[in-house]
């Protein structure tokens, strides 16, 4: 099965830690990455799409981020 996550995050180092630890756990990058003024908080965010291929059998309680 193919799992989708989408990573985002304020536009500091912090993102592209989060990038790179899904990387290094066998994620792959998906698209382009993005990047938005989020008006409420005054800052820049990014945003990165990553899926990953593993077995099993899909379910809504699975834990994306432990895969």
């Amino acid at each position: 099965m193919r799992l989708f996550r989408f990573l985002t995050e304020d536009d500091t180092s912090a993102f592209c830690h989060k990038v790179t630890e899904a990387l290094n756990k066998g994620w792959h990058l998906h698209g382009d990455p993005t990047y938005a003024f989020d008006a409420a908080r005054g800052v820049m965010r990014c945003g990165q799409a990553v899926v990953k291929d593993v077995s099993g059998t899909y379910s809504p309680d699975l834990k994306l981020g432990e895969q």
